[in-house]
């Protein structure tokens, strides 16, 4: 079978990498990949900006029996019902369905539906209005673009001052374009963020291991929101009990709420949780696998992926029993000097990349990269994400670290914390 691979992140590349462990799997074509998939996978870049057809027709051509699609952007904009239409297998959700991450007041409204605990929230496109609903409500508060602002368009106000000027910033100044023309505006919940993901055939949900990102750009959790700038699995602090209740007080009445307005929910749904005193509570929902959380889910997992995607293409999800590494996984993301900010620099060789490969179970995953001049350079804000597993948390976070020493780029920084509330709870029985 020959599978087609959407995107050019760190998630697409660790599609790639574990597709290609198949011995289902003949050919994978990348669209439009990066320098790290270039290595296990025929990179193309087709042009989509007419519409979807384009890669419809590459599919086509190439004899291509599954796509996966890996962003966000496309499924929000209808690629899997440009596919289906043509009759071609794909996996994700389609656009109806993919609305749960495209916009936050429809995914607060399924939320309501379904009865799902999660903060509470009003959702505004006049400046005004909002500002002054967060006068009455107080701070601290959340202030979130209703559509896709890659990762970027929430902002944790910690003060009335700060709420003011994120809704300034998105309803008046236009700081994230249409995205940001409704702000949704919802309670700031207090305690341990975890990420929860389950692949869906539109009948049977099944879940992956759980994983926890790191969100803030340094240490300690300090400074603005990122794509993720690392991630650990599992996460301890999902434990059989908590797994169970958000499968049924969550996922089930979730996908249920869906089915009842129409959309029956087939790809991956990704759960954003807080885990509160009060239990836990959604914070936003994902169309597909989180970046970088599936640079340490997939690792982990013993299963054949095109095996596992093919059942949720074809409804079979019910017979599927996965297997999973005892081991942890660790994923440290590699950043551009100056990002998060829209002005970090790239275009920078990177050096160390074939001895850090080498380095005790450790794998880099290319996220913002490209090859210039037979050399391979910074591309984007996130640049790579350098994984390694472990027996346990802290020999994974050791493995990780002694990688990512071993490579240089100009302006590299990344967190050196990542996975210190598992470690906290591994040495001291607590976060």
């Amino acid at each position: 079978m020959n599978v087609l691979v959407v995107g050019s992140g760190g998630r697409e590349h660790t599609f790639v990498w574990k597709l290609a462990q198949s011995p289902r799997v003949d050919r994978i074509f990348a669209v439009p990949g990066n320098a790290g998939m270039a290595d296990v996978a025929e990179c193309h870049d087709v042009s989509t900006a007419q519409g979807f057809d384009a890669l419809a027709d590459f599919a086509e051509a190439n004899d291509v029996g599954l796509t996966v699609v890996g962003p966000e952007a496309p499924l929000v904009a209808g690629i899997v019902d440009v596919f289906e239409e043509r009759g071609l297998r794909v996996f994700g959700p389609n656009a109806a369905s993919a609305r749960l991450e495209g916009s936050k007041e429809f995914a607060k409204r399924i939320m309501e539906a379904a009865g799902a605990p999660t903060g509470a929230y009003r959702a505004f496109t006049d400046a005004e209005a909002a500002r002054a609903y967060v006068d009455e409500a107080g701070a601290p508060i959340v202030v979130k673009a209703d559509g896709l602002a890659a990762g970027k368009g929430v902002v944790v106000c910690q003060t009335l001052a700060e709420a003011h000027a994120a809704i300034d910033d998105m309803l008046v100044g236009g700081a994230f374009g249409d995205a940001g023309s409704t702000v949704v505006i919802e309670e700031c919940l207090v305690g341990e963020e975890a990420s929860f993901t389950v692949f869906c055939d539109g009948v049977t949900a099944l879940p992956l291991a759980g994983s926890q990102d790191h969100k803030p750009i340094f240490d300690g959790d300090e400074g603005p929101n990122t794509g993720g700038m690392g991630a650990y699995s599992p996460a301890p602090v999902i434990d059989d009990a908590l797994h169970a209740l958000i499968m049924t007080d969550i996922v089930a009445p979730v996908l249920a709420a869906m089915e009842a307005e129409g959309h029956v929910y087939r790809g991956i749904l990704y759960v954003g949780l807080m885990v509160t005193a009060d239990g836990p509570k959604v914070i936003e929902f994902n169309c597909r696998l989180g970046d970088p959380e599936t640079q340490v889910i997939l690792p982990r997992l013993e299963s054949d992926l095109a095996d596992l995607i093919d059942a949720a293409v074809d409804g079979r999800l019910a017979d599927v029993e996965l297997s999973w590494t005892d081991d942890s996984c660790v994923c440290v993301v590699m950043a551009s000097g100056g990002y998060p900010d829209p002005d970090y620099t790239t275009g920078h060789a990177i050096s160390g990349l074939a001895d850090a490969a080498l380095a005790d179970r450790a794998t880099v995953f290319h996220a913002g990269t490209s090859l210039r001049d037979g050399h391979v350079a910074s591309a984007g804000g996130r640049v790579l994400g350098v994984t390694a597993l472990g027996s346990d948390i802290s020999v994974a976070v050791e493995r990780a670290y002694r990688a990512c020493d071993l490579i240089e780029f100009h302006g590299a920084h990344y967190r050196r914390d990542i996975g210190h509330r598992a470690l906290a709870r591994l040495t001291h029985g607590g976060a």
